[in-house]
């Protein structure tokens, strides 16, 4: 396999463990409703001034589809929907405590899922590690600022 290949893949694999492990943790925390689409949903609702139409682009599914699992969400209790200072036809998506809990779940979630990687690399690799993803990782609303 070419290294490009053998990139790709682990990649992947990483991601979809990580996704996993996350979503597992959460769930042992009291949250067995949410799905790990919820939570990419709740990292771009996290930031503030969020609209459905927002969170499609983020998540790269339609309006409609955002819609519905913003609907979802709503009617657990995660989120809620507020008017949007500017746009009459716009509602501003946020948190709601237990929306927040669950985040906070979610955090310490992933430190815990990636502690087994960064105890492999060692403090020093792992710090250049992230700091390589993250010149590797595309502009946008959830990219970490540090």
């Amino acid at each position: 396999m070419d290294d490009a290949l053998a990139f790709s893949a682990l990649v992947l694999a990483l991601s979809g463990q990580l996704v996993q492990e996350i979503h597992a943790r959460v769930s042992q925390q009291g949250f067995e409703d949410l799905r790990p689409a919820h939570g990419f949903a709740f990292a771009r609702i996290s930031l503030g001034d969020t609209t459905t139409a927002d969170l499609a682009e983020h998540l790269g599914v339609t309006k409609q589809a955002a819609a519905q699992l913003v609907e979802e969400l709503v009617r657990k209790g995660y989120v809620v929907r507020h008017p949007h200072p500017h746009d009459a036809r716009a509602r501003l998506l946020g948190l709601t405590e237990a929306g927040w809990a669950a985040t906070r779940a979610a955090d310490q979630a992933a430190r815990a899922a990636v502690a087994p990687w960064r105890e492999a690399l060692g403090e020093a690799r792992f710090s250049e590690l992230v700091a390589d993803l993250t010149r590797l990782t595309p502009p946008g609303p959830i990219r970490p600022a540090w």
